[in-house]
């Protein structure tokens, strides 16, 4: 008896310890939530790393296509931008008469809030060119083998300055009601149009082109957004639409900053994305 009532009363004494110890470890998490709800804002706080501050976003790019195509002309470029985190719209350019296709483009900067690159091939230069007007978060221009007109002038009659063009002669007239349309005769795109771009590919755009209205060909242009706002134009050295020699000198008339493109066609953003995109990023890194 002596020796068993001290071993009954070690196990007695060790069964109490775990139950007191038990009760500790529940009160302990138990209290656990309760604190960590009382201050949720200071623990995330010192959790956030004390350098991070928010980044910049990057300028809306609006990109506006030309006569004979459509906003796929810029797939390829609109794929690299979005790469580098810029917001792209492509608009649909009506292609119907420059002072309502300016308008409708400038109906879309109204509803862009932050900073905007606005980009414009062939008759699309025209129409950014009237369309920026007014518009304080358009901070660059960029022409694309484009048009950038002085006031008064009209497409027609910068071609009819400076000899070269194989556009004239390649147009084909259908008639539509109010007005003309023109398209590019598909035996002649590739030639005129798209040069350096693959056969295959060419005869699509062909297909696929969209028409401009004649008129829109020859309506003059407004006071130009150029004059006050900074631009970027980037020459298609082989082109046969506009001539290389109009282009190098509305940019140089417009204080452009210019990359000629010895080798490229009308269709530069086709058949050169890379340098077309390297242009409108060089536009937004030196206006943010």
């Amino acid at each position: 008896m002596a020796g068993t009532e001290p071993a009954r009363f070690r196990e007695g004494g060790r069964h109490r310890r775990k139950l007191m110890l038990s009760a500790m470890v529940a009160g302990t998490l138990l209290a656990v939530p309760a604190l960590s709800a009382a201050t949720p804002a200071a623990n995330t706080a010192d959790a956030a790393p004390a350098s991070a501050t928010p980044s910049t976003p990057k300028p809306t790019v609006v990109l506006v296509h030309g006569a004979f195509a459509d906003s796929s002309s810029w797939d390829a470029v609109i794929s690299r931008l979005e790469r580098q985190g810029y917001p792209v719209i492509g608009v649909a350019n009506p292609l119907r008469g420059l002072a309502g296709d300016s308008a409708y483009v400038s109906s879309v900067l109204d509803t862009i809030p932050g900073p905007v690159i606005l980009a414009g091939h062939s008759y699309g230069g025209a129409v950014i060119t009237d369309a920026a007007t007014g518009h304080a978060n358009v901070k660059a221009l960029v022409y694309i083998a484009a048009f950038a007109p002085d006031q008064g002038e009209t497409g027609l009659s910068i071609l009819g300055r400076y000899p070269g063009s194989q556009l004239p002669p390649a147009l084909t007239v259908r008639a539509f009601p109010g007005g003309q349309d023109a398209y590019v005769d598909p035996a002649d795109f590739r030639q005129v149009f798209a040069a350096d771009v693959p056969a295959g590919k060419a005869r699509l755009m062909a297909a696929g082109q969209r028409p401009v209205a004649l008129a829109a060909l020859a309506e003059p242009s407004s006071t130009p957004a150029w004059k006050t706002i900074p631009s970027w134009f980037l020459v298609a050295g082989a082109d046969h639409a506009i001539p290389p020699a109009a282009e190098e000198a509305m940019a140089l008339r417009a204080g452009s900053h210019t990359k000629v493109l010895d080798d490229a066609s009308h269709a530069v953003l086709v058949s050169h994305p890379d340098a077309t995109t390297h242009v409108i990023e060089a536009a937004a890194r030196a206006t943010s």
